[in-house]
């Protein structure tokens, strides 16, 4: 099963997590490709996709506007429709509107016709409700929030199976 990340970063931060969440992808035997949204993506490989995640900084309590960006316009070229989609965000702080940030990207792929993945709480703990945010000046959160976005890829992935399949 073909799956992509998708993301923008400013500091390398949503760029590790990027590579983070594809590896517990892979973890399940999906093929995965990284793509940020400043260089070139593959638009046929996208197109095969089952899924995608996408990431982004957060940026005043919402997604970074290069990652909007994207979405808005440069996505028109891509067949988004139908597959499953789900989000992800790096933040400072726990009230700094991480979830919003993944809320609006979560919205623009509603709107792009995709499928949203949540694990919710039916995969128990760690609960990932919108998706995984790691946080860089809480304590050691950014470290250890490592290991939920590998899980949060492999769910991810896991669901795109049972949906699709392939």
């Amino acid at each position: 099963m073909k799956l992509a990340v998708i993301y923008y970063s400013k500091t390398g931060q949503t760029k590790e997590m990027a590579e983070i969440i594809a590896q517990g992808m892979r973890n399940v035997g999906s093929e995965v490709r990284v793509y940020s949204v400043d260089d070139s993506i593959n638009a046929n490989y996208v197109n095969e996709c089952s899924g995608i995640v996408f990431g982004t900084p957060t940026y005043m309590a919402t997604s970074h506007w290069r990652i909007t960006q994207w979405l808005m316009k440069e996505s028109g070229n891509f067949s988004l429709a139908g597959k499953l989609g789900g989000g992800f965000a790096t933040a400072h702080y726990a009230q700094g509107g991480s979830d919003s940030a993944i809320l609006s990207m979560l919205g623009m792929l509603l709107v792009k016709g995709m499928l949203i993945y949540s694990g919710g709480a039916t995969f128990g703990q760690p609960f990932i409700h919108h998706g995984p945010v790691a946080l860089d000046a809480v304590g050691n959160h950014y470290e250890d929030s490592k290991e939920m976005f590998e899980l949060f890829g492999q769910r991810f992935a896991e669901k795109a199976f049972e949906l699709f399949g392939k």
